[in-house]
Order: structure tokens, then C-alpha cells, then sequence
């Protein structure tokens, strides 16, 4: 059994015109008195340690974990491929009406033309120096509902654990009731990266409960196009520069350590595609008649794979590394001090050894990789037949640390393969390029875009890590970078203002993946950590906004 799906339509669009229009009035009319009640409250609120803080949200948490669990649930049924624009749109509507309960004011859709809207609000904090906004997305990744157990992405389910230990599917809480930690939500988004979204907000739930406020003013962003590239992203932010005017962006996204710890991560890698179709014959050719005369699209591919990557890791395109920022002081003493995971994580994945001749993995995060995202020759197993293929195609990312570029490594590959003696095309070849090179390659590119990393040694560095250590059971771990990819550089670019990363989830979330989950004590977590941080972070950064 499990909590039953959530009605597809949305309360807002199931209306008729007049009584949206009523509804939108009394909304408006319950903000309005929501926002002068926590302006109120916020004067006289009374001011708390993180400490006290999270012992705050912890109570009021174990006071209202079904009501939590609801809302959601009722998030998470909504579907949210950012291509499809009715269900986009159904998710910020409720996003709004989420932030407005919560007192927040200047709620609006922040748009441009032909992307998804991103939802903003605010709550003013009277006589905050400070200013930090809040970003997190409510986008997914695509979905097949054939690779999920159970509910399908957008039914949530809880397990008692996780599927590969054996997780069965349990009732969500009734009011009243507790749910266990080790419990998993199971959903598209759970944790990459709704998770996140309904954490923050439970936190401002907790502290109003409790008679107290932020130390700082908030920013909310929630982004719906991040799993598509956030094309639309810069845009966005240069047509809201001055409504998005802040001190400091916390990207709320991604997992904690592989250890379980809560981690602060000040940088996130880049990242470019490429997509790579070599060719053969101009028809399918018997392989005894033909193998050993016509060239093989797949064998071409493979030497072209191996030239340029070896299999430990290393990559061979001249010049590649030339780029790569040092890491600073700082950074090689946090990387220094993360806890030691490999051999735990090389036992449950089945390794015998891993690449960089058995390099931690910390230390491999903080180089630049290219990883082969996949192959397509021919057929294998009950599709094979004996035949020399067309063509033969290969995908790959590459990952960016700092002053890295997906226009420089473009250069560089391609000057690689022309020195490997290829020819290189952007569009399918013409007979006359087949019959004059014998080594065709076409290469398209993704966009892509740089790494980004904040300085651990400023001052919002130095206070973010006191705010979240407060009334934490153990300080966090200070990551200078994490593996994945994301586009927090353009907050810097165009806002010019520091980046951090909070991550929440659990390391085996399966997110981007089929049954993507979140464990319950990680949003739990989440929840104290978000009041500790709006509790103490104002108040340790303190002295006047940045210029």
C-alpha cells in the first residue's frame, strides 16, 4: 500500500475563469496577511543559535512528519520533464502557492521567451545586512515508467529500505505517526532535486513555529530546465539582475558524501558532450566475402576511442591538461582531510581496481575526465549477424575543472584527430569527401559550459561553514569540488556573486536513473541544517552587504 496518486490536474487549472480569478484574490489576500505576520514576527522574533535552530526544526518535524511527507508527495506527483510545458507550468503554480503560505512576498514566474519559467520569492528579514538566495530546481530527468518497480516516477511510494536490500513497499504516515529514517521515497525528483525544495521550506515551518525568523534576507529560485542544460538560464538571469541582487547563491542540489556525512561543496565541474559517427562501406557488406578488405566502421571507432583516453584514465589529447588550475592551499588540505570511502565503495561495486592506478577518489574528482557515454555497431547477441556496418557511432562528456573551456577542448580534439589522420566534418559526408579520405569523422558538439569554484578561504566561505557547523553532530566536510556538473558559473559570470553547494541526498539516490529515491533521514536532516543555516548565517557573516 502506499499513499494514492495525486489528481492530475492541478487546483488552480481545474477552475472556471470566475472562480480563479477568486481564488487568486483570496490567495493574495492570505499572503498579504501571511507576510505582515512574519514581518511582524520577524521584528521581534526572537533570535536563535543554529543549535537551538535545528532542535527546533527537529521537534517540529517529529510533531508534523505525515503533514511533511504530504506536501511532498503532492509535489512529487506532478510530472516534470522540462519539455513538457502544461506539467512545468502545473509544478511552479504550486511552487507558488508553497512559497506564498510561507509568508513570502514578490512571488512572480521569472520568464523568457521559448524556456519554462523559474519561480521566485522573497522573504525580507527588516534590518538584515545580508542577502543570500536560495536556488534549487524542480525539473527531472526523463523517465521510462517500464524501468520503475512499483508506482511508476510520478506515483511516490516509500519502501522500508532500499530496492537492492530488499526494500518493501510500506503506507506513509497517517497523521500522527512517525516514519522510520532508514525509509525511502520513491519518485522521479525525490532527490535530485524536489527534495531539496520542500526541506528549505519545512525549515521556515519550523522556525515561524518556534517564534523566530532568518538572520538574513532570502531568495528563493527554483529552476525547471537544469536536467535540459539550463538554455535558457543566462537569459533569465540578465533580464532579473536587480530582482535577483544577493550577497551569495547556496545551490541546494546534489548528494552528501559517499560516507554519509553532510558535505559543503564549493565548486562544480563543467562539462561539454560529443557525439562521434565514423565510416565504412555505403552499404552493408558480407564479412566473409568483404572482412579484411573494407574498412570496419567499429574497428576505425575503437582505435579512435583508444586514442583518446588510455584504459587507466589518463587523457592522451596533447595538451589537455595544460590548463588545469592548481588546486590551491586550502583546497589540498580539505581534499586531504575527506574521509577514506574507496575501499568500501570498490567492495559493493564489484572493482578490483579502479582507474588512476587506484587513486582515491576525492583526488580523481579534482581532475578533468572523459568518460565514453556509449557505443552503436551493428547488432550483438540475437541481433548480431556477420555483416561490416555503415557506421559506427560513439558519445562522450568530458568534465572541466577551472580554467578549462568546452571551446578549448573542442580545439584540442579536434587537432588531435586530424594528427591521428581524420578527416573532420560537422555534416554527413558527400561521395566525393568518402572517396577521397579514408578516415571520416563527424563531430557535434554540445554546448557545454566551465567549471565553477568559489574561494573556501572569504568571508561567506569562513561563515557558511560556521553556520552549517553549529548544533551539527559532526562539522561538515569542505569539498572543493564535486563531481558533477551543473551551471552555478553563471551566477558568478553574470551576478558576480560566490557559489556554494548544500547537497541532502543520499549517495545512492539512483538520481538520473530508473527508481530514483530519497532516504528519509536525509530530508530530516536537511531540515535542521536549512534552520541552523537561516538562524546563524546573518548573524556570523554580519557587517555590510557586498557592494
Amino acid at each position: 500500500m502506499h499513499l494514492p496518486r495525486a489528481t492530475t490536474t492541478s487546483p488552480l487549472m481545474a477552475m472556471t475563469p470566475r472562480a480563479h480569478r477568486t481564488r487568486h484574490v483570496v490567495v493574495a489576500l492570505l499572503a498579504s496577511l501571511a507576510f505582515l505576520s512574519t514581518a511582524a514576527t520577524a521584528a521581534t522574533a526572537q533570535e536563535l543559535s543554529g543549535r537551538a535552530a535545528r532542535e527546533a526544526a527537529r521537534a517540529y518535524r517529529e510533531a508534523n512528519e505525515a503533514a511533511i511527507l504530504r506536501e511532498f508527495t503532492t509535489l512529487l506527483s506532478l510530472p516534470n520533464v522540462a519539455s513538457d510545458s502544461v506539467n512545468i507550468r502545473r509544478n511552479a503554480a504550486l511552487l507558488l502557492e508553497l512559497l506564498r503560505k510561507r509568508g513570502a512576498t514578490n512571488t512572480q514566474l521569472l520568464e523568457v521567451p521559448g524556456g519554462p519559467p523559474s519561480v521566485y520569492g522573497e522573504l525580507l528579514v527588516p534590518g538584515a545586512t545580508r542577502t543570500v538566495v536560495l536556488y534549487a530546481h524542480y525539473d527531472g530527468q526523463p523517465v521510462d515508467p517500464k524501468q520503475w518497480v512499483g508506482g511508476g516516477p510520478f506515483t511516490p511510494v516509500l519502501r522500508d529500505k532500499a530496492l537492492y536490500q530488499g526494500g518493501r513497499e510500506i503506507p506513509f504516515p497517517a497523521d500522527g505517526q512517525r516514519a522510520d529514517g532508514e525509509s525511502r521515497i520513491y519518485a522521479r525528483s525525490a532527490s535530485d532535486d524536489k527534495g531539496s525544495i520542500i526541506a528549505m521550506l519545512t525549515a521556515l515551518d519550523a522556525l515561524r513555529a518556534r517564534g523566530a525568523g532568518a538572520s538574513l534576507n532570502i531568495k528563493f529560485f527554483f529552476e525547471g530546465e537544469e536536467e535540459a542544460g539550463s538554455g535558457h538560464l543566462k537569459a533569465i538571469l540578465e533580464k532579473y539582475k536587480t530582482l535577483l541582487k544577493g550577497d551569495a547563491w547556496l545551490f541546494c542540489d546534489g548528494p552528501v558524501h559517499q560516507g554519509g556525512d553532510q558535505q559543503l561543496v564549493f565548486g562544480l565541474r563543467g562539462v561539454t558532450g560529443l557525439e562521434v559517427t565514423v565510416y565504412g562501406p555505403t552499404r552493408p557488406l558480407h564479412s566473409g566475402h568483404y572482412g579484411n578488405w573494407a574498412p570496419n566502421p567499429g574497428m576505425l571507432l575503437a582505435h579512435l576511442v583508444a586514442s583518446l583516453r588510455s584504459d587507466d584514465g589518463e587523457i592522451l589529447i596533447p595538451g589537455f591538461y595544460a590548463d588545469v588550475r592548481p588546486l590551491s592551499a586550502a583546497e589540498r588540505k580539505a581534499v586531504a582531510g575527506l574521509p577514506l570511502v574507496d575501499t568500501t565503495l570498490r567492495r559493493s561495486l564489484g572493482l578490483a581496481r579502479t582507474e588512476g592506478n587506484n587513486a582515491l577518489l576525492a583526488e580523481r574528482i579534482m581532475r578533468p575526465a572523459l568518460n565514453l557515454r556509449g557505443l552503436r555497431v551493428g547488432g550483438v547477441q540475437e541481433l548480431g549477424s556477420n555483416t561490416i556496418s555503415t557506421e559506427a557511432f560513439a558519445s562522450f562528456d568530458f568534465r572541466l575543472v577551472p580554467n578549462q573551456t568546452p571551446a578549448r577542448v573542442r580545439e584540442l580534439v579536434e587537432k588531435h584527430l586530424r594528427t591521428k589522420g581524420w578527416h573532420i566534418v560537422s555534416d554527413t559526408p558527400s561521395t566525393s569527401e568518402r572517396l577521397t579520405h579514408p578516415r571520416i569523422a563527424r563531430l557535434q558538439w554540445e554546448s557545454g559550459y566551465p567549471a565553477q569554484r568559489a574561494h573556501m578561504d572569504d568571508p561567506f566561505s569562513r561563515a557558511l561553514v560556521t553556520a552549517v557547523s553549529d548544533g551539527a553532530r559532526t562539522p561538515p566536510l569542505l569539498v572543493p569540488t564535486l563531481g558533477g556538473s551543473g551551471p552555478s558559473y553563471l551566477f558568478t559570470e553574470v551576478l558576480g556573486v560566490p557559489v556554494v553547494t548544500l547537497p541532502i541526498a543520499n549517495a545512492d539516490n539512483n538520481q538520473h536513473a530508473a527508481n530514483e529515491n530519497l532516504r528519509v533521514q536525509n530530508l530530516w536532516n536537511a531540515i535542521e541544517m536549512y534552520a541552523g543555516l537561516m538562524a546563524r548565517l546573518g548573524k556570523e557573516w554580519g557587517g555590510p552587504p557586498v557592494p
